[in-house]
């Protein structure tokens, strides 16, 4: 029976060891340069040093370049640098196009403008359209002026459209045919290319004027007799295309739903412009679903885990500050029923569990109407029927789950009024946490803001203070 293959995250966690074991060497290395005295030594230690750095460098010739970028990720500061300044030049714009947003500045301060206008020039069109807002603006107006004026309106095409347009995610490498040609034709045609772009699935088939007729598959291309005509083969009807205003994150469920691999962009007289592939949607809903999950940790952009401290208070310090707030209307609640707690001690122990409960169920809630936002599920017009199949769910949760608690509460403390008080306080913040879970993305969507923001840290904050308010005041008013 033959082994399994080793899996990616397996060979890529390799090479993240390896490159450590290799620089914890250069460090002993050099920290005995210093104490080490007399010549003989120095050279040794000298050539030494050389062999690992060395290694170093034959290591990171051999990566590609997405994995030399989880590597720089996955490093401090100073030997991110080090192991930045060991990779071949050649693979410097695709790394930087890999490598997070968040740590990529931190590459490009180290290098000199002749260094990024050299990794810039080898990107395409849209990768450098990516790229240009990260890099020194009279670096990005010299590789423009480089550029042939073709390239150079592709580059600037790209860079004036909103960053959730389909306009920003565009790729300009394409093959497009003419229809009145035979598959003969075609076929000479694709054999003077030394590659076909990346994620071709068809050709675009275009007229004079460059308008869309309609695409040749590879398939029709390769098993239709090529004495054939283009038009006579290829799909003219139903075609799905995309226009560069159109919305980013409709396009990526286009993809979904279909199943699709590459996209032409026409304008409005159905020219054919440039493509949107499968990569740039995979890279795109990637970037998405990562967004979404700091901003329900009410994180305002990613973050480098080694950045700077001051960087990453400024990253945080906001929902913090609101959080902080918040825990002090839940302890100003707490001390309004001082009294009550005072006479009844088994209050204390079980008001976490109203609290902790709706928080949960609260998250659950807003997690599933944010994704639905996303996926643009929820019109306005269903707002009030989402709520109420919400809040029905909560109902039966609040009554089942309550129940149970309450019976245990009963067992525990022999009181079947606080077992009652449990249930009924339960039922009530897990109503309170369903009403919330629809209405605040839904609001904040309304006024035109992320409806994932800090969805979690006001969950929780609501469910908090209202868990304690409800239970505690029920307790107040029908036991004591």
């Amino acid at each position: 029976m033959s082994e399994p293959l080793p899996r990616d995250s397996d060979v890529l966690q390799r090479h993240l060891r390896d490159i450590r074991e290799l620089l914890a060497r250069q460090r002993l290395v050099e920290v005995l340069m210093h104490r080490q005295q007399g010549v003989h030594q120095d050279l040794v230690d000298s050539i030494t040093h050389r062999q690992t750095i060395g290694w170093l460098r034959r290591k990171l010739d051999r990566l590609h370049p997405a994995d030399i970028a989880h590597i720089l990720e996955a490093l401090p500061r100073d030997q991110r640098q080090l192991v930045w300044e060991l990779v071949r030049a050649d693979k410097d714009g695709e790394i930087l196009l890999e490598v997070s947003d968040a740590v990529r500045p931190s590459l490009i301060e180290v290098m000199d403008s002749a260094e990024i206008r050299a990794a810039a020039e080898s990107l395409d069109a849209d990768e450098l359209a990516d790229l240009a807002p990260d890099l020194p603006p009279e670096v990005v107006e010299d590789v423009l002026e480089a550029l042939d004026h073709e390239e150079r309106e592709h580059v600037r095409a790209a860079m004036s459209y909103p960053e959730d347009t389909v306009g920003a995610l565009m790729d300009f490498d394409m093959v497009t045919v003419r229809e009145d040609v035979t598959l003969e034709v075609v076929l000479r045609y694709l054999r003077r290319f030394e590659a076909l772009p990346d994620h071709t699935d068809k050709l675009f088939v275009i007229d004079r004027e460059e308008r869309l007729r309609g695409i040749l598959t590879l398939e029709s291309l390769l098993i239709n007799d090529p004495e054939r005509r283009v038009s006579e083969v290829m799909k003219a009807k139903s075609l799905v295309t995309f226009r560069p205003e159109d919305d980013a994150d409709e396009a990526a469920a286009a993809f979904e739903r279909y199943d699709l691999i590459s996209v032409p962009v026409i304008d409005n007289e159905r020219r054919v412009i440039a493509r949107v592939t499968v990569a740039d949607m995979v890279d795109r809903i990637r970037e998405e679903s990562e967004a979404e999950l700091l901003n329900q940790a009410g994180l305002r952009e990613e973050e480098d885990i080694f950045a700077p401290i001051t960087r990453s208070l400024r990253n945080r310090w906001a929902w913090l500050a609101i959080n902080l707030i918040t825990a002090f209307v839940a302890s100003r609640v707490i001390d309004a029923f001082e009294t009550s707690i005072a006479q009844l001690v088994a209050l204390a122990a079980l008001m976490p569990i109203v609290a902790g409960i709706g928080g949960n169920a609260g998250n659950q809630t807003i997690t599933m109407i944010v994704r639905a936002l996303a996926m643009g599920q929820v019109e306005p017009s269903a707002a009030w029927r989402l709520l109420g199949k919400e809040v029905g769910v909560a109902l039966i949760n609040g009554l089942v789950w309550g129940g149970v608690v309450g019976g245990i509460v009963w067992a525990l403390y022999g009181s079947w009024q606080l077992g009652l008080v449990m249930t009924g306080a339960m039922t009530l913040n897990l109503l309170l946490a369903a009403t919330a879970g629809v209405l605040i993305p839904l609001v904040r969507q309304r006024f035109g803001r992320d409806p994932a923001l800090g969805g979690s840290v006001m969950i929780t904050a609501l469910t908090d203070s209202g868990g304690f308010f409800i239970f505690l005041g029920l307790a107040t008013v029908f036991l004591l």
